[in-house]
Formats: structure tokens, C-alpha cells, sequence
């Protein structure tokens, strides 16, 4: 188990400190000339090959696992498209999309969130969540990935869509994350290297060489699309020359856990990978695998929420050392289904040990950034996000010298929805700002007062509807805000809190801080939340007793966030139990009680 869960998780907040020098300074280790075919302009391989002539084909990738445990290795399928003249012995790289949405989606309940008290109980109810084939990350996924492939073949690249084990046409189990799921997925990226065997069939057929391939590939998606490929990366599979992450986790613990609470991927209430794994497998895998299913059940451990030795195994940011490829991370400032904390670890990591990078944060949510993306470089060029991907790939796959590696680190999407370019992310100019918790409701003042007490309602009020309105009490909440800010202040990272509380009439609960934005007049907007187990206050790792109104340190960290708050509004700390969207919801009743005088909030804020 990785030595880094032996404190209570604050990766993302640590690895701040890390970025402010962590500026990329590894020499660019990209591919050989272009081969001769294709056409460079302005730093980027040209649209000369007809869309309609090119080569599609379906090969079967043998993986080295056997997932499903029948005695043969799993094989999964392939399609390739790429440009016809690779039949006259032009050579081009790759750039594959891994997904196991190829199939769509089985319709699978979900997990109950509704108990009657914490721990978890493992009852299920259906929350109508999808259909077949109707999950929208799915959807937006595949329809992200196949717009984005057309342009890359016309360039002069082979596009594939590699479906993972045990989804859709493929063999085995599907596995949510873990190293048989990490290895179906290598193997096409070994194929096109030369180091794995492909067929014209899924059982027998005949050997199938990538003869037309230049050894070097890209993998990229969006969601789960864009979460194998820092999967992959991490394995330092030869040929892998760059990734491109879109809205990816890099921890599937922080997708459905937070420091020992079960908890939601934004929209999903009651979903974790044991239905994900049955929702993207193929029609025979969904029922072949159901005692596989049923082991993933019981390690996913919905009880404690400890992070175990099953988490560990789908954890990537431990093993960014094994990193090979450069990385261009894509993320969403507002994504609340893989939150923002998943992107900012990983890109830590990445800083720790000089991986060749860039960041892209947009103001959107789940997905890759939408409208106008145009930016301006600092010497005045313009560009925009697709020609700066495609001048990554060119770059890291054919070796083209088009500056991409010189440019800002980091472009940022700001809320007016306009772009800006950075050196770092979070911003090298941050520093950490510790507020003091008042019993008179300030933040950021002396702070201190006597005790306060709230009990939680969070299964019948939602965590906006909880931090309306600070001035006015309420018996379901606890608010302290600062007086009006005198100028735009900006936020770039990881807030943390210092909470010192107790449960006073149950054994466990959920405590939940959210970072709040209040408006002059009075509009309140959720700018960031965190999540704890009082029982996990030591380590995400393991869980200790809460004894009845014994007061414990709770420090932990909320979702990154880079966010402007604007001149007179106030920032707010808001304290509740119970998140009704992304916790479990114990019945109401918990009391819990707060000492100011031993509470904080501290901000990463650019000074």
C-alpha cells in the first residue's frame, strides 16, 4: 500500500507546493522527422488525404491477461482507419482512442444511499439512472472522440478505436481500473509497436502486422476514454509517445470515495465500479462474469470506505514514475463527476518527476472545452485548443519543431469564458491565506467563541440550499463569511479546513465543508466543497471509533479550484453533515458540534 495514505488525503494540496518551481524542464523527447507524404504548414501536418479512400479494418489485440478466467488469453477488438496510401508504404503514427463505451451501456441499478445510519448498508434501489446506451458520459465521449479523429486521418494519421476487456466485441471481464483493464488497453499500443499480436478474428484467424505503422502513438479521450490513457502511460509501454487526458481520473478511490465516505461521482448517486463494470459489459461478459462482479462488490467495501489494497490497484498517481510519455491534461474547473482533484494529483506528479507537460482548464464541466477557444500567445499569435492539440501531436509524434514546447504551461479558461495563458498551475504567485472560524459568523477576523452546535438535514436539503443566506441562522448549518472583499481576489488550488468537531448522538456521520461565493445581493454559489469521515480523521487508510461527543481535528482538503471572486462579494465557509447529491443520506437527527477558536479555513490566494 503506497506510503502516501499514511495521513488523511491531501495529495492535491500538497502537490501544490511542489508546482510553484515544478516547471517543466525535461528536454522534449519527441519522434524522428515526418516521413515523406505528408504536408507541413505553420507547424502542422496538412488535410491532403481523401476521407474517402481511406483503409478500415478490425483486428483482434491478444492482451496478456485472461480476466475472465476461462484458460485462454482475452483478445479485444480494434477498428483502424487510416489513409489509403499506407497501402503504397506510407507510414504514419497513431492516435487511439480506449474505451470500453463502444457497446453502450446495460441498464444496472444502483446502490441505496438512503440508510438509516452510517456505516453503509449494502441495500440497492434503482434511481432510473440510464438506459442502454444512454449515459451521457458515454455519449459524450464517443461523439467528442470520433469528431475529433477525422481531421488526424486527413492529416496523415491512423485513428483507432480499441475497446477494452470484457466490453462490447471483446474478450474477458471488465475490470473498472485495475491492471487487467490497464493491460487490454496496452496491447494496442504493443501491436503498433511491434510487440504484441493482433488477428483477423476474435478465436483463430491470422496473424495481423501493423506494417504501415511508425512504431509511435497517442492515446486520447474524454471521461473513461481519458482515463486509460494515464492508465497506459503509467505502465512506460515503449511507442507510447504522448497522452491526452480529457476530464480523467486518476484515482478511482477519489471518484467514489473521499477520505473514508462513499461518495458520488456528481449525477450518479448510488453507482461505483462494480455497476460501472456491469453497465459497459458486452451481452456474454454480463452474465459470465457475474461472480467476478460479486467479488468486486464486496472489495469495493462500502462500509468504511477505507482506501485498501482494491483501490490502490486502480491509483495512478503513485505510479507517474513509470511515466514515459508527454501528457497535455484537459479538465473542467466546474467537472463534479470526475472532480477536479483527480486532475490536480496527477499533474502534481507529473511536476515531481519532470514529465514533459501542458494543462488546459475550461470553465466548463464534464468534457472537453465547447464555444470559442481561441487564445493569444504571449509573442501575439493567435491559436485556439484544437490546432494547440494538433501541434502537440504533430510535435510528439512526428517530430515536427513548432514551438508548441516553448509556449505557457498552463491556459486557463476565465469565468467572462475568455482564455489566458500562464507559466504553472496553480499559479506560481499563490500563497496560502489562513482565515479564523468566529462564533459571530466571521472568517477571517480573530475568530474564536464558544462552541456551536447544528443538526444534519441533508437528506431531505441540499448543500446550496444549506449555505443560502449566512446571516440568518440556521439549525442545519454553521456559516462564517468574510466582510466585503475591497478588490477580485483570485483562488488557484487546493483550499484546506482545520475543523474541530465532535459527534454527538451517533458513532459516525459525513462532514462536509463547502467554499462559498456570496453575491451583494445575497446570492450564494458554491464555489468548492470537501468531504470526511470523522472515523478516518488519521488516515484515509484506516478507520478509528468516534466516541459520542469527544472532539476530533478534522483537516482535509477540498476539489481544487482557480477561481476569481469579484470585488464586494465575500467568500464564505459553510459547514454541514450531510452533501444530499454526492454522500450517503442517514436519516436526519446527528448532531455535531464546532469549537471556532480551534477551526480555520486556509486559501490558496494569488498575493
Amino acid at each position: 500500500m503506497p506510503a502516501r495514505r499514511a495521513t488523511v488525503r491531501l495529495t492535491a494540496a500538497g502537490g501544490a507546493a511542489l508546482l510553484l518551481t515544478g516547471l517543466v524542464t525535461a528536454p522534449a523527447r519527441a519522434a524522428p522527422p515526418a516521413p515523406r507524404g505528408l504536408v507541413v504548414r505553420h507547424g502542422m501536418t496538412q488535410p491532403v488525404f481523401a476521407a474517402g479512400a481511406d483503409i478500415k479494418e478490425r483486428v483482434w489485440v491478444q492482451t496478456p491477461v485472461d480476466s475472465d478466467h476461462d484458460g485462454r488469453l482475452d483478445r479485444v477488438a480494434a477498428d483502424v482507419t487510416r489513409p489509403a496510401a499506407t497501402a503504397d508504404g506510407l507510414k504514419v503514427a497513431s492516435i487511439v482512442e480506449a474505451t470500453p463505451y463502444a457497446g453502450g451501456l446495460n441498464d444496472i441499478p444502483d446502490h441505496g444511499v438512503d440508510v438509516d445510519r452510517l456505516p453503509q448498508d449494502h441495500g440497492r434501489t434503482s434511481f432510473g439512472l440510464r438506459a442502454a446506451g444512454g449515459d451521457s458520459r458515454a455519449d459524450s465521449a464517443r461523439n467528442a472522440l470520433r469528431a475529433a479523429q477525422a481531421p488526424y486521418t486527413a492529416a496523415g494519421y491512423a485513428t483507432i478505436t480499441a475497446q477494452t476487456v470484457g466490453s462490447a466485441d471483446s474478450q474477458g471481464c471488465p475490470t473498472s481500473g485495475d491492471m487487467s483493464e490497464t493491460r487490454s488497453a496496452e496491447a494496442t499500443i504493443q501491436w503498433l509497436h511491434g510487440d504484441a499480436t493482433a488477428y483477423t478474428a476474435a478465436t483463430g484467424g491470422t496473424p495481423v502486422k501493423a506494417t504501415w505503422s511508425t512504431g509511435n502513438s497517442a492515446l486520447m479521450g474524454v471521461s473513461y476514454d481519458g482515463t486509460l490513457p494515464e492508465m497506459v502511460a503509467t505502465t512506460g509501454v515503449p511507442g507510447l509517445k504522448t497522452i491526452v487526458p480529457i476530464s480523467a481520473i486518476s484515482s478511482w478511490y477519489d471518484y467514489y470515495r473521499a477520505n473514508g465516505l462513499v461518495v458520488a461521482p456528481g449525477g450518479y448517486q448510488g453507482e461505483d465500479t462494480d455497476i460501472l463494470a456491469e453497465a459497459v459489459a458486452g451481452k456474454g461478459p454480463l452474465t459470465s462474469c457475474a461472480a467476478w462482479f460479486a467479488k468486486m462488490e464486496r472489495d469495493q467495501d462500502r462500509t468504511t470506505g477505507d482506501y485498501t489494497r482494491y483501490w490502490a490497484a486502480r491509483d495512478y498517481t503513485g505510479k507517474v514514475k513509470n511515466v514515459r510519455a508527454s501528457v497535455f491534461l484537459v479538465h473542467g474547473i466546474n467537472d463534479w463527476n470526475v472532480k477536479t482533484q483527480n486532475f490536480s494529483q496527477f499533474w502534481a506528479a507529473l511536476a515531481r518527476y519532470h514529465v514533459p507537460r501542458k494543462i488546459w482548464l475550461h470553465q466548463g464541466g464534464h468534457g472537453g472545452p465547447g464555444g470559442d477557444t481561441s487564445y493569444t500567445l504571449p509573442d501575439g499569435t493567435a491559436t485556439n485548443y484544437t490546432d494547440t492539440v494538433h501541434r502537440w501531436m504533430d510535435h510528439w509524434l512526428y517530430g515536427i519543431d513548432n514551438g508548441v514546447m516553448s509556449e505557457p504551461t498552463a491556459v486557463i479558461q476565465r469565468e467572462d469564458k475568455t482564455y489566458h495563458t500562464y507559466a504553472n498551475w496553480p499559479d506560481p504567485a499563490t500563497r496560502p491565506v489562513r482565515m479564523r472560524l468566529g462564533a459571530d459568523g466571521t472568517l477571517g477576523g480573530r475568530g474564536g467563541g464558544p462552541a456551536q452546535g447544528f443538526t444534519d438535514d441533508g437528506r431531505d436539503r441540499t448543500a446550496e440550499q444549506l449555505a443560502a443566506a449566512p446571516g440568518t441562522a440556521d439549525p442545519n448549518r454553521l456559516a462564517y463569511t468574510t466582510a466585503a472583499l475591497p478588490q477580485a481576489t483570485r483562488l488557484s488550488g487546493t483550499p484546506t479546513v482545520d475543523l474541530r468537531m465532535s459527534v454527538d448522538n451517533r458513532n459516525d456521520a459525513n462532514v462536509t465543508a463547502l467554499l462559498v461565493d456570496y453575491a451583494p445581493d445575497g446570492t450564494a454559489k458554491v464555489v468548492t466543497r470537501g468531504w470526511i469521515d470523522p472515523q478516518n480523521r488519521v488516515s484515509a487508510a484506516h478507520s478509528l471509533p468516534v466516541r459520542q461527543g469527544a472532539k476530533y481535528a478534522l483537516r482535509f482538503g477540498l476539489q481544487p479550484k482557480d477561481y476569481v471572486f469579484p470585488a464586494g462579494h465575500r467568500a464564505g465557509v459553510v459547514v454541514i453533515s450531510t452533501d444530499h447529491d454526492y454522500t450517503l443520506r442517514p436519516s436526519p437527527g446527528t448532531h455535531l458540534t464546532l469549537d471556532p477558536s480551534r477551526s480555520s479555513a486556509t486559501l490558496p490566494l494569488v498575493r
